[in-house]
């Protein structure tokens, strides 16, 4: 899986059409992405392998294995990484840049409302309408790309315990460090009893869970705040973070409420909300946040410091994947972390069934959308505008 350099006369003109492919792809899907990682991880596999066949299911599988492995928004790291893979440094850049944009766009709109109209646009019914949607992109993800990372028994009953891990409450960077600790374990000492491979798999299940208010403008109490502080905090958060959105919310409510008393706590929840009901990362929650403490300038400086660090991390690791899979114990710790990385998309893609499925029309929507994506094959972009579409009828 080397990546694409430009090249004279038809070669670069090949390399101009594969950023024009991957600028309006990415585009896409920061406009219409909603529903978190695990959403915007199924809809990248069906565009980019089922689709447009621009990876193999097992480069996309290691891809999405090495975002886990470095800190910052997984489901943008993975657009970095496809850009990388298709089209160079270049695509690396234009690949990021693309799926961030439009939903800092719609983020920016939404601060502006929140600030100069006392009010956040409404979005519930959109909302109502694509959830159901999502679970279904997210379960045929599941089950395609299951089928590729989840070769044998051992890294079946690997990814059983770091789902029942988390599920339990171990954080997803435990369950990620536990997994591949035990692969590394099976693949340096093969476990040989009449339990097989899966039986130690099994056994490192334990050890998965030890190793391993509206219309306020400006800063909660008055404060000034300064573009380059504003851009060191959000640097440091995109530069140390792992997890879901939930842990950027302990980060943010810690630094920005209760250390540097910028926000209410008020505040920081219309801000995470603004985050999740948006598509595109959540990341821009940090757009929301900074246009509201600091304007225009704010919300660029809190955009540049939570996701610049994201494109560095990914420069540096992304040559190195290739090479991760020709050794044998690197493959096999990329293995276990592919597996776990699954089994935390499972136990995410259950809780967003049980807040997204609440009634008859909720599940009408996701069988329908099932039956779309896996008998019918429909573009899960059409899927997500025709529940946006059903959700706004039926919430008028």
């Amino acid at each position: 899986m080397e990546a694409r350099e430009p090249a004279p006369g038809g070669a670069a003109e090949t390399h101009r059409a594969a950023l024009r492919e991957l600028a309006w792809l990415f585009l896409k899907l920061g406009t219409i992405a909603f529903g978190g990682p695990a959403a915007h991880i199924a809809m990248m596999e069906d565009e980019v392998v089922a689709r447009r066949r621009w990876l193999t299911r097992e480069q996309f599988v290691d891809l999405l294995g090495a975002t886990n492995l470095i800190p910052g928004p997984n489901s943008t790291e993975l657009a970095i990484h496809i850009g990388h893979a298709r089209a160079g440094w270049v695509g690396l850049l234009v690949a990021g840049v693309c799926f961030i944009a439009p939903a800092v766009a719609i983020v920016m709109a939404c601060a502006w409302a929140y600030v100069h109209l006392g009010r956040m646009p409404e979005a519930a019914g959109i909302l109502y309408g694509v959830k159901p949607v999502v679970i279904a992109i997210v379960l045929q993800a599941l089950w395609r790309l299951g089928r590729t990372a989840i070769r044998d028994r051992r890294l079946a009953l690997l990814a059983l315990a770091a789902a029942a891990a988390n599920a339990l409450g171990t954080d997803e960077l435990t369950v990620l460090a536990g997994s591949a600790l035990a692969a590394a374990l099976l693949a340096r000492f093969p476990w040989r009893s009449s339990g097989g491979a899966g039986g130690a798999a099994l056994g490192c299940a334990p050890a998965l869970g030890q190793v391993a208010g509206l219309g306020a403008a400006g800063a909660a109490a008055g404060t000034a705040v300064g573009l380059w502080p504003l851009f060191g905090f959000f640097l440091k958060v995109g530069s140390v973070l792992f997890g879901s959105g939930y842990v950027l919310l302990a980060f943010l409510r810690g630094g920005l409420v209760h250390d540097r008393g910028w926000l209410t706590e008020a505040q920081l929840l219309d801000a995470v909300a603004i985050g999740q009901v948006t598509p595109g990362p959540v990341f821009t929650t940090a757009t929301f946040i900074g246009y509201v403490l600091a304007g225009t300038p704010g919300a660029a400086a809190a955009t540049l410091g939570i996701f610049l660090p994201a494109f560095v991390f990914v420069a540096l690791s992304g040559p190195l994947v290739p090479r991760l899979r020709r050794s044998r114990l690197a493959g096999a710790i990329l293995d276990g972390v592919n597996a776990a990385s699954l089994a935390l998309m499972a136990v995410v893609a259950v809780q967003l069934a049980r807040a997204a499925v609440t009634d008859l029309l909720g599940l009408v929507l996701a069988l329908a959308s099932v039956i779309c994506l896996i008998g019918l094959r429909v573009n899960s972009t059409w899927l997500v505008l025709g529940g946006a579409i059903v959700g706004l009828v039926a919430r008028r």
